[in-house]
């Protein structure tokens, strides 16, 4: 099955931009995912071509337009309607590994690139739009979040990346960020490779990968560390384990 992935964009020129290359790139020579980006200035009705318009309410900046926006929506759902159809926005939900494998697992994503100061509201009331965020900062606009995204998701295609497994022991697909590597030279700079490593001891070698990961997790995302450990207090039938009483 082919991954279809178009974007609805005022920048359709960004596409398939780095995702040319490498890994994606060949697996979009290969025919393996398709990308498809939608000039949304096509819906709009005047002469200008215009897709926005100034806030209600005043402010800086302007917004997107919930009638011109639906139109290149509704193109697309009609185009796909088995696709989900995600937004780009900073008011989104984070992306999370978790979401990037139910996504590649599917036949493909429709995702909308916001710009200027945002889209009007009244459309994610109006279609079903999942609002995404790569982030806590501010972009210029989608485009770079769907490149960030789409990416996430094509190197978990079949036959995308080398094994089947490769991507088992990475960071965030257990919880937790992956654990330090290393390679040769075995002595650079004053610095050794840990003689763990070099030991032969695949028992050793797991159980010091594992403690690295939750160790680094710790010290570098508390946030990380906080839920793997919460998902570690749940039993088998999702209740928490309670402290015995001394």
């Amino acid at each position: 099955m082919t991954f279809a992935a178009t974007i609805l964009t005022l920048y359709p020129e960004m596409f398939p931009g780095p995702l040319g290359v490498s890994l994606a790139g060949r697996a979009l020579a290969e025919g393996k995912w398709t990308c498809d980006p939608v000039q949304i200035r096509d819906f709009a009705t005047d002469r200008h071509r215009s897709v926005d318009d100034t806030p209600a309410g005043g402010g800086a900046g302007m917004v997107m337009r919930a009638d011109i926006l639906a139109r290149a929506v509704d193109h697309a759902l009609e185009a796909r309607p088995d696709s989900p159809l995600l937004a780009m926005t900073p008011r989104g939900a984070p992306l999370t590994q978790a979401r990037v494998r139910q996504l590649a697992a599917g036949p493909g994503v429709t995702i909308l690139c916001g710009r200027f100061e945002g889209i009007d509201e009244r459309l994610f009331e109006a279609r079903p739009i999942e609002p995404v965020s790569i982030g806590d900062y501010i972009l210029s606009g989608g485009e770079m979040g769907a490149l960030v995204l789409l990416d996430a998701c094509i190197r978990l295609l079949p036959g995308v990346m080398g094994a089947p497994d490769s991507g088992d022991e990475e960071s965030f697909e257990s919880g937790l960020l992956e654990y330090p590597h290393y390679t040769r030279p075995a002595e650079w700079e004053g610095r050794t490779i840990p003689e763990v490593l070099r030991s032969g001891d695949h028992a050793r070698i797991e159980a010091w990968r594992n403690a690295m990961a939750e160790t680094d997790t710790r010290l570098r995302r508390p946030d990380l560390w906080e839920r793997h450990e919460g998902a570690r207090a749940q039993s088998p039938s999702g209740a928490r384990r309670q402290k015995k009483e001394r």
